[in-house]
């Protein structure tokens, strides 16, 4: 099959070193790709956000299947439009999105489906957003509705803090992803992730994460996209994973079917563990990032017939085998992350720490420079990934990945995997 795959950071080169293991392969396109995906495929040049253009190169290249990595091409349907055009892409349609591309959105099929999840409200203006605040007390959560690169969530810790976020969002810090805000009761627990494969009426549970959002150490500081992540998540016990499928997987795709928007890709739930049960944050519709580069590495089993499946309505068919061992992901950023990022700094050192034993080094944001050197081009720019029988060896295997890269511009949290340590 010749694959065409959508985006350019650390979840990409992971589904793309995967699907380049697959015998079903015989050519990989990655657009636009980065420095690592192009050492498991071609990198092509194309406006992934032109989906005219998108449609052209794929009849031209002859593409068989269309795999999107990101989740803004999905809410901007690019799917569809593939589809309209006899393409197979491996995701959810433009109405199905939605689950990721506005808070309010899930929290109202949370209602309507009867799914536990934290009590909400929904505001556009900024006075009875904080009259509600104030009313509620702190520690509260202020959401951006749409898609905000990971950075549209403020767990206020005071009623001050909540109401500083409530201006920053609804006043355009965000631009159009803060419209609109959902304020939620702060949920107590232990945060996981969750990933199921759906194809429209059949959901196949993959994998848990822990991912650490927050940018420093002993997760304090601004939230990220993600400073590292674990696989599996010990929280999640075969009894919670059970009800997760049962209390949240299994109603959303009943009613996002029921609706008329059936979803086919892969779920993402991010959880809170509570003592009573798990709860659902929220929903994305694609694969998490770092958490692919724990997830990827531990799959066993051919990915590109899981994505097929996805698509074509078989998934029941398939059973996909997982390895015992742990995976472990350690995210190096360039300074200023999350704020501005230093760009174009040089970074050597990968193929020492790839020459570790089970290490694998994903490129996040980099690219290379005139001389052909590696350089930082984004805030996170690398994902050391290493696996091992427990966390505590694959936490201690990825930091010495880390330790073997020559980048002073960069900077990572040293404490990934502690609450499972």
């Amino acid at each position: 099959m010749r694959v065409l795959l959508i985006g350019s950071g650390g979840r990409e080169h992971a589904l793309a070193l995967k699907l380049s293991q697959s015998p079903l392969l015989s050519a990989l396109l990655i657009a636009p790709g980065n420095p690592g995906t192009a050492q498991c495929g071609t990198n092509v040049a194309l406006a992934i956000t032109h989906h005219a253009d998108v449609i052209s190169f794929c009849q031209r290249e002859q593409i068989d299947l269309v795999v999107i990595g990101p989740e803004a091409p999905l809410v901007a349907g690019l799917v569809n439009d593939l589809a309209q055009a006899g393409i197979k892409a491996f995701g959810p349609s433009k109405a199905a999105a939605q689950l990721e591309g506005s808070k309010a959105f899930t929290k109202e099929l949370c209602v309507e489906a009867h799914i536990p999840t934290a009590a909400f409200a929904r505001f556009t203006e900024i006075a009875p957003a904080k009259a509600y605040v104030r009313s509620k007390g702190a520690p509260i959560v202020i959401k951006a509705d749409g898609l905000a690169a990971g950075k549209g969530v403020v767990v206020a810790q005071s009623i001050a803090e909540a109401e500083d976020a409530i201006d920053a969002i609804l006043q355009g810090a965000l631009g159009s992803a803060g419209a609109e805000i959902v304020i939620e009761d702060c949920l107590i627990g232990e945060e996981a992730s969750f990933f199921a494969l759906v194809d429209g009426t059949h959901a196949l549970a993959l994998a848990s994460a822990q991912d650490h959002k927050r940018v420093g150490d002993g997760d304090t500081g601004p939230n990220t996209g993600g400073m590292g992540a674990y696989s599996p998540a010990p929280i999640v016990s075969a009894d919670i994973a059970e009800r997760v499928m049962a209390e949240i997987i299994r109603p959303t795709v009943a009613t996002m079917q029921k609706r008329g928007t059936p979803f086919h890709g892969v779920l993402f739930a991010g959880l809170m563990i509570t003592t009573d049960g798990p709860k659902l944050i929220e929903y994305n519709t694609r694969f998490g990032d770092p958490e692919c580069e724990v997830l990827m590495p531990r799959l066993e089993s051919d990915l590109l017939p899981l994505l097929l499946a996805t698509i074509d309505g078989t998934l029941q068919t398939h059973s996909p085998q997982w390895s015992a061992d742990a995976a472990l992901t350690v995210v190096m950023a360039a300074k200023g992350y999350p704020g501005t990022p230093e760009s174009g700094t040089r970074i050597a050192g990968l193929e020492r720490a790839e020459a570790l034993s089970n290490v694998t080094v994903y490129h996040a944001g980099t690219a290379l420079d005139d001389h052909n050197a590696l350089i930082a081009k984004g805030g996170r720019v690398l994902a050391v990934t290493a696996r091992g029988p427990s966390i505590k060896d694959a936490q201690s295997r990825a930091y010495e990945g880390v330790a073997a890269i020559d980048w002073p511009s960069g900077f990572y949290r040293k404490d990934i995997g502690w609450r499972a340590v």
